[in-house]
C-alpha cells in the first residue's frame, strides 16, 4: 500500500491558492482513478482505492500547512507504513510554473509542510515538487496564498490531468518516466508549421499571359517548325 499526500490548507477560501496545488494533485488522482468516499480521519480527509491494481490511500491533511506532519504521522502509524511507502505532493517556489521534480529525501527547502512532516516520519519519503514560480522574496506570502490566475489554466489543467493519468509510474518507481510525461504536458500542443513560403524570385515572377497562337499563316508555319524540331 502507498500513501499519497497532497499538502494545502483546508477551507474554501484557500481552495484556489497556489499553496494548495498538492490538494489539487491528489484530487486529480482521485478523479482519474474513480476514488471517492473521502472520510474525516486522522486529522485529514482520507480516501482509499487502487491505481493500476495497487492499493493506495489518498490524504489531504486538515491541520493547516504548518502542522501537516500530525496527520501524515497518524495515518502512517495506523497503517504501519514506512517513509518508502509515502509520496508527498507540494508547491515549490524554486521551480518555474508547471515544472515538476521528484526526489527522495533531502531538506525541506523552507516549506512549512515538509518542515512539519520530516521530524515525525523521517526524511526518506518521495517528494513531488510542483513548480509555482518565485515572485521575489518580499512577495512570497501573497504569491503562495494567492489564487492561480486564469492564464495559469493553460499549463495547470494539463499538468493535473497528467499527474492523475501517470501516477502509476511513481508507484512503480519510474520517477524519470513520470517527470518526462509531465514535461510533455507542460509544453502543451506544438504549433503547426506555417505553410512553406514561395521564394522571392517565384513571387516576383509574373504569370505567363495566355496568348492565343495563330493557326494559319506564316507565323503558324514558323511555330510549327520550331516546336516540332524541324526548323531549318
Amino acid at each position: 500500500m502507498k500513501l499519497l499526500v497532497g499538502l494545502g490548507n483546508p477551507g474554501s477560501q484557500y481552495a484556489g491558492n497556489r499553496h494548495n496545488i498538492g490538494f489539487m494533485a491528489v484530487d486529480a488522482i482521485a478523479s482519474a482513478h474513480g476514488i471517492s468516499g473521502w472520510k474525516s480521519k486522522h486529522a485529514g480527509l482520507l480516501a482509499e482505492g487502487s491505481v493500476s491494481g495497487e492499493r493506495v490511500l489518498l490524504l489531504k491533511p486538515q491541520t493547516f500547512m504548518n502542522k501537516s506532519g500530525d496527520s501524515v504521522q497518524q495515518v502512517a502509524r495506523f497503517y504501519k507504513l514506512t517513509p518508502a511507502d509515502i509520496i508527498v505532493f507540494y508547491d515549490e517556489l524554486d521551480l518555474a510554473p508547471g515544472k515538476v521534480r521528484v526526489k527522495i529525501g533531502g531538506g525541506n527547502g523552507g516549506h512549512n509542510g515538509l518542515r512539519s512532516i520530516d521530524p515525525q516520519i523521517g526524511l526518506d519519503y518521495k517528494r513531488v515538487r510542483l513548480g509555482i514560480g518565485h515572485p521575489g522574496k518580499e512577495f512570497v506570502t501573497p504569491h503562495v496564498l494567492g489564487d492561480f490566475a486564469k492564464a495559469d489554466k493553460t499549463w495547470l489543467d494539463p499538468l493535473l490531468d497528467d499527474i492523475g493519468r501517470h501516477v502509476n509510474l511513481l508507484l512503480n518507481g519510474d520517477d524519470a518516466g513520470f517527470m518526462n510525461k509531465l514535461a510533455l504536458a507542460a509544453q502543451g500542443e506544438k504549433e503547426k508549421p506555417a505553410p512553406k513560403a514561395q521564394s522571392h524570385v517565384r513571387q516576383a515572377r509574373p504569370a505567363k499571359p495566355q496568348v492565343e497562337l495563330p493557326k494559319t499563316g506564316p507565323m503558324a508555319d514558323m511555330l510549327n517548325k520550331l516546336f516540332s524540331g524541324k526548323g531549318e
